[in-house]
């Protein structure tokens, strides 16, 4: 049998800005790490510009100081891509609207719904909490009322407005113009 012969490849490995991600997240200066590594300031600049490549042990050194495992320098982040129009339909109940998730179903962190709401759509009648910590309402395009327990907010085109998850809430649209919304649970909803 012949064997295969891979050639290695030129392309550099780039490391140097999750190392720096990494002494961030610790609220590590240079210094300081260069001081626990007993590596120069220069050397660890270098490094964190991909200009130059710590040896293994130097490496290994580095990874224990940053609390962080060799692998994680080398692993390929989870993306999740939705394109406009791809993302699943969802319902959240109301009359007049399309909910799509542009999260991963998979993600629990939190989840994007990009909702299109016809001209007098509305949310449900009663009004209904999420299950979730905080509840983000951006609107895209047009102007939708959100209601809730003791008040509510007109948001036009560019108005965020946040609010506990839990808290009651439904919507209407009051226009003769559709409204583009996305709704950002965090974290994602329970259940959805």
């Amino acid at each position: 049998m012949k064997a295969l012969s891979v050639e290695p490849s030129s392309a550099p490995v780039a490391i140097g800005s999750r190392i720096r991600a990494a002494r961030q997240a610790q609220r590590l200066t240079i210094d300081q790490v260069a001081d626990a590594t007993g590596l120069t300031k220069g050397f660890l600049s270098r490094v964190e510009r991909d200009l130059t490549s710590p040896s293994v042990a130097s490496l290994v050194t580095l990874c224990q100081v940053l609390s962080i495992s060799i692998g994680e320098l080398f692993a390929v982040p989870e993306t999740h891509l939705v394109r406009h129009e791809e993302g699943p339909r969802i319902s959240l109940g109301g009359d007049g609207i399309v909910e799509r998730l542009l999260t991963a179903r998979s993600e629990r962190r939190l989840q994007i719904l990009r909702a299109q709401i016809a001209p007098h759509g509305r949310g449900e009648s009663e009004l209904y909490a999420v299950d979730c910590e905080v509840d983000v309402l951006h609107i895209i395009s047009g102007t939708l009322t959100l209601l809730m327990t003791n008040e509510s907010y007109d948001l036009s085109a560019g108005d965020t407005l946040s609010f506990p998850g839990r808290e009651p809430h439904s919507w209407i649209n009051h226009t003769e113009e559709p409204v583009e919304a996305l709704w950002i649970l965090v974290p994602a909803a329970s259940g959805s």
